[in-house]
């Protein structure tokens, strides 16, 4: 099967565990359900300046896989895209701010 890093979330290191049956990486990750806070951008490297994948609204869910510095790597659900975004847009997932 090919994968789009594009809506496909694996990497050399590590992979969404629900891609296990397609893909070998070193590590795979359960995905951890995030909400965005604010409007951010979701880009294609932790690097500020790499290219933009998507913008996300605040209230949408994230599926958060990985950290990354000031970064997180996940899936924007709401359109499918995996990326990378500031980790101050990324707040708790749903049932941890119901506690």
């Amino acid at each position: 099967m090919a994968l789009d890093p594009r809506t496909h979330a694996a990497r050399r290191d590590l992979a969404d565990i629900r891609l296990a049956e397609y893909v070998f990486a070193p590590h795979y990750v359960e995905p951890l359900a995030r909400i965005v806070l604010r409007d951010g951008v979701l880009r294609e490297s932790p690097a500020a300046d790499a290219a933009i994948v998507t913008h996300v609204k605040a209230g949408e869910a994230f599926d958060l896989l990985d950290t990354v510095g000031e970064t997180m790597w996940g899936i924007a659900t709401q359109q499918g895209l995996v990326g990378y975004i500031k980790a101050e847009a990324i707040g708790a997932g749903p049932q941890e701010a119901q506690a």
